[in-house]
């Protein structure tokens, strides 16, 4: 098949995502077109069956703001008829299932019927797609595609409780690629971060207040008064000033890192003994995911589907959101025992491969047969 996946370019979930299910979707032979305003983080090498397409988004005197989808839906237009493609795939709601629309519209104009495929991530729903300005597009876009997906059942039942959706929502859950995300060693580097033998804690976001990223430093606190620990907070965003505020007053600078936006998270992971996730919602909650294949068990809220990847009392804990205590209760627990900790890392792990993408990269193919068939049809 000849794939055009659209995309947010950066280090969200959607974009990481949508850029490892294009891969993996070149290794097993289909050619993929990335079409975006930037290069996706994750495209960062060269690759059979992998193409790029970046969309000119200049400014023009008459607008305030430059035409982001008017020049996205031009590119579309452009891609799709040059390079013949037989699916167009779109990650996040807004504005890219609207703008897919329009896409399908011109070419339809030029007889050529163009399938779309929009996987619902998560706060295209329920942040953006919430408000009243852009409900209707939401709305209106998700019908009008050709085949909905969603991260998590969770996200599913909320896109279903909101809007009034008349297209079938497969849920197709995020993956981990193994090749990347494991355990190795990295002692040398864990004797840096905790040179006396501390535990490792760390915290992967971006530091909006979804993420409740001064939670994570209160319960932090907490399991330093019990147990030597060290923290680090991976990634960045309007959140991070106050949680380094709150570290000041605590008098725990000395013990987190805030290490800003890293590429190689998973040599971070690798000397982790504990995961902290106490965000308010997750559409899925990759980044969890991405620590339990490196086998880092996982303290987490019990917002949106977290539950569906964390399972209490197995892979971790899950808590109702904003209950730090009862998190540092578990994240105690949890570190006090090395028979205990053996035992979560491995269930984590396990946990961790039924998400394996080898597993998960069969489904979509079978969902764009699928939508292809039905979409011959409507030609026909």
């Amino acid at each position: 098949m000849k794939i055009g996946i659209v995309c947010y370019p950066t280090y969200g979930g959607s974009g990481v995502i949508a850029t490892e299910l294009g891969l993996g979707l070149a290794r097993r032979g289909h050619e993929v077109h990335f079409i975006t305003y930037r290069r996706p983080v994750r495209l960062a090498h060269f690759q059979a069956n992998v193409f790029y397409h970046e969309v000119d988004n200049e400014d023009y005197p008459l607008f305030e703001y430059p035409p982001y989808d008017t020049a996205l839906a031009s590119k579309i237009v452009d891609v799709v008829q040059y390079q013949n493609l037989d699916l167009l795939h779109v990650h996040y709601a807004i504005p890219h299932a609207a703008v897919a629309y329009m896409a399908k519209k011109i070419l339809l104009a030029h007889g050529r019927y163009l399938p779309v495929i929009t996987t619902l991530h998560g706060t295209d729903i329920t942040l953006v797609g919430n408000n009243r300005a852009f409900a209707p597009v939401v709305e209106f876009s998700i019908n009008k595609s050709d085949g909905v997906t969603s991260v998590s059942e969770s996200l599913k039942q909320e896109t279903l409780r909101q809007f009034d959706i008349q297209r079938d929502i497969k849920v197709l859950h995020n993956f981990i690629d193994f090749q990347r995300f494991k355990k190795v060693n990295k002692e040398h580097f864990k004797k840096i971060i905790a040179p006396d033998g501390e535990r490792i804690l760390a915290h992967t976001s971006n530091f909006r207040k979804v993420k409740r990223v001064e939670d994570v430093i209160l319960i932090f606190n907490k399991v330093q008064a019990k147990i030597p620990s060290k923290l680090l907070m991976i990634g960045d965003g309007p959140e991070r000033q106050h949680a380094e505020q709150l570290c000041r007053e605590l008098d725990l600078c000395n013990d987190v890192r805030f290490l800003g936006k890293q590429d190689a998270i998973e040599e971070l992971l690798a000397i982790c003994d504990l995961f902290l996730m106490p965000s308010e919602s997750e559409s899925f909650g990759l980044a969890a995911l991405e620590a339990m294949a490196c086998e880092v068990p996982v303290v987490s809220s019990n917002g949106g589907g977290l539950p569906e990847v964390n399972i209490h009392g197995e892979t971790g804990f899950v808590s109702d959101p904003g209950n730090v205590e009862e998190m540092a209760h578990y994240a105690i627990q949890l570190l006090s025992d090395d028979e205990v900790l053996a035992r979560f890392r491995a269930n984590a792990l396990a946990q961790a491969k039924r998400f394996d993408i080898e597993n998960i990269l069969p489904h979509y193919e079978n969902y764009y047969e699928e939508v292809l068939e039905r979409s011959v049809v409507k030609i026909e």
